[in-house]
């Protein structure tokens, strides 16, 4: 039986609330089924189909697995000298590690974060536990070009999209999490002092420091 797990992220750029990766397992000849259902990437397709797909996603895959980086753990890991490529680089093997059996082969494909291919795929089989039954690839346009990878973006889109309404319950104003939102923004000047211990931004975001400047950052050992 052919295997193929596809990981995707989602939340990598905003400047409030977590980061989530997906990843989905599944037998190869199933990814017709999910084509035959709209699984494309999850940008491309509306927040009320993404949420009918991920149920779908469920359903026809072997299993999944999400995992989230939460804003403290960003900062925390940047302060300590990890960029969010290599955090992302754990992530997905956290996900490949937990999904893996080692019995049988399995092609892991993944949506690259770094315009560096080679060595962030380097990087990621640093962090793999038993790589000997796996095939990785890592591309750019995964999401786009492989079905299995278009129904990981789903999950994760789906989980960020979940995190952010849970945000808005608690303030409505707060836009999509983005720097470029002016919402995200305004949000950002008349609350980030309020809120500066909540754990929902980004501090090592050039954004922050920009309007909160000498705010000191968490560093890994606090969090230890």
């Amino acid at each position: 039986m052919a295997l193929v797990l596809g990981i995707d992220d989602a939340g990598r750029g905003p400047l409030i609330g977590p980061m989530f990766l997906a990843g989905v397992l599944m037998k190869k000849e199933d990814e017709q089924l999910l084509k035959k259902e709209g699984v494309k990437d999850s940008k491309k397709i509306s927040h009320p189909s993404r949420i009918r797909l991920a149920g779908i996603i469920r359903n026809a895959s072997l299993a999944y697995e999400i995992v989230r980086a939460e804003p403290r753990q960003i900062d925390s890991a940047i302060s300590s000298g990890i960029n969010l490529n290599t955090l992302e680089a754990m992530k997905a093997a956290e996900i490949i590690n937990s999904l893996n059996s080692d019995k049988e082969k399995i092609k892991v494909i993944i949506d690259c974060p770094s315009v560096n291919i080679n060595a962030w795929s380097s990087t990621l089989r640093g962090f793999i536990k038993n790589p000997g039954n796996l095939d990785i690839i890592c591309e750019h346009k995964a999401d786009v070009n492989h079905v299995s990878v278009s129904a990981a973006s789903i999950l994760a889109k789906v989980a960020r999209e979940e995190a952010v309404a849970k945000l808005k319950e608690k303030d409505g104003k707060i836009g999509s999490g983005y720097p470029s939102d002016p919402h995200t923004i305004e949000f950002l000047k008349n609350c980030g002092e309020k809120y500066k211990d909540d754990g929902i931004f980004r501090k090592s975001w050039q954004t922050w420091k920009l309007l909160f400047p000498g705010r000191n950052q968490n560093k890994l050992s606090d969090f230890i």
